[in-house]
Order: structure tokens, then sequence, then C-alpha cells
């Protein structure tokens, strides 16, 4: 199924690597929506493998499986906040793109409600650097369902 092994590329990859861990230590996002951003990214690109590890990653940090399956259709339910629900809109507009004209002024200032700037600037960082991890993995064709999750 997959046409050249990521890992054996792994070296070339290091700065998408090192721009996740730095996203994550900044701590300008909490990390289940960090989990949230990068399953919905990786939903709307159909990244199995993506799919599988942050599904596992967002369940070893603590979010429920209610959310997980529901995350497709978080704007059908009441179980996701203002802040996620703006992060999660924002997300969908930065992976999708239809024109330039994406991410309105009253998107922006909507996710700037719940994020200072700093946050956004991680929100768009962590959206970028999904999107290519998607590209990465479907372009591979790197399988899903074999991830484990380290421990949280």
């Amino acid at each position: 199924m997959s046409r050249f092994a990521i890992q054996r590329h792994y070296a070339a990859m290091q700065p998408l690597v090192k721009l996740g861990q730095e996203i994550r230590e900044r701590g300008h996002l909490d990390p289940k929506l960090v989990e949230l951003i990068l399953m919905r990214c990786s939903q709307i690109n159909g990244c199995a493998y993506c799919l599988d590890m942050h599904s596992k990653d967002a369940r070893a940090a603590g979010e429920t499986e209610q959310r997980l399956y529901l995350l497709s259709a978080w704007r059908e339910t009441a179980l996701y906040s203002e802040s996620e629900q703006a992060a999660l809109a924002f997300a969908e507009e930065l992976t999708e793109l239809p024109s330039h004209e994406s991410v309105s002024d009253a998107l922006y200032e909507r996710v700037r409600q719940h994020f200072e700037e700093a946050g956004v600037v991680d929100l768009i960082l962590l959206v970028g650097t999904i999107n290519a991890w998607n590209r990465l993995n479907i372009a591979a064709r790197t399988e899903g369902g074999h991830y484990k999750p380290a421990a949280h």
C-alpha cells in the first residue's frame, strides 16, 4: 500500500517535527484543542494515518470519545466551547482555502475574542503543519491503524 516509508526520510521532516513541538511547548493553545484541530484538518484532508495518530493522542490527553465521534459535525452540538468552535471554524477555512476571501474579518475577530495574537499565530502554524503532514502521508500512502501514543 505505501509508496515509500516516511521513516526513511524523517531527517528531512525535522523542521515540521520541531515546529509542532514548539507550538505545544509555547502553551498558547490547550493540548486538547491542539488534538481536535489536528484531527479536524485530517478529516477534511482524508489522512488515515494522521486520524489514527491524533485520535489516539487525543484520548491519551483525556479527550472524550463522544467529542471525538462528533468532531466532523461540531456545528451541530453543544459539546464544544465557543473558543473551540471559533478555532475549528478557523482551521477549516485555513485548510480548505476556497478563495482569497477565506478567513473573513468576522471569523478572524471571532478567533481573536478567544485567543491572544500569539495564540492565533500558533493556530495558523498548527493548521499549516498538519496540512503538510497530511499531504506527506497521503502522497506516501502511509497506512493508518498502527500508531501507538506516547505517555501523556
